[in-house]
């Protein structure tokens, strides 16, 4: 994997999420406990809202538009017949989060 440093692990509120614009649009990174974050799209794929404004709970976060729930871990959605949103690998290293540059390479914009 093609690693790129996007930012601290600090700079993201316990329970609360960021935004990275990247050449795939903006990523959402979640941070879900002390040394724990996700990476995924923004855009939820009901009605396109901001899941970096939703509620992160668990290993999840929940859209701020209509409540649907998605784990962070897969991207699937909970309870949904057709909802999926794409996921990023990344590891932490010295508090700085890093990311597959390759995987955003291989994604189009929507």
């Amino acid at each position: 994997m093609n690693w790129i440093d996007i930012g601290a692990v600090a700079d993201i509120p316990l329970r609360g999420a960021r935004i990275a614009k990247t050449p795939v649009g903006c990523i959402a990174l979640f941070r879900t406990g002390l040394d724990e974050v996700f990476a995924a799209s923004d855009s939820c794929p009901h009605k396109g809202g901001p899941l970096s404004e939703g509620i992160v709970h668990g290993q999840k976060v929940t859209c701020p538009l209509h409540n649907w729930v998605f784990d962070l871990n897969t991207g699937e959605a909970q309870g949904a017949d057709d909802g999926k949103i794409d996921t990023y690998p990344i590891c932490i290293k010295e508090g700085r989060i890093l990311i597959d540059a390759d995987s955003i390479r291989n994604r189009s914009a929507a």
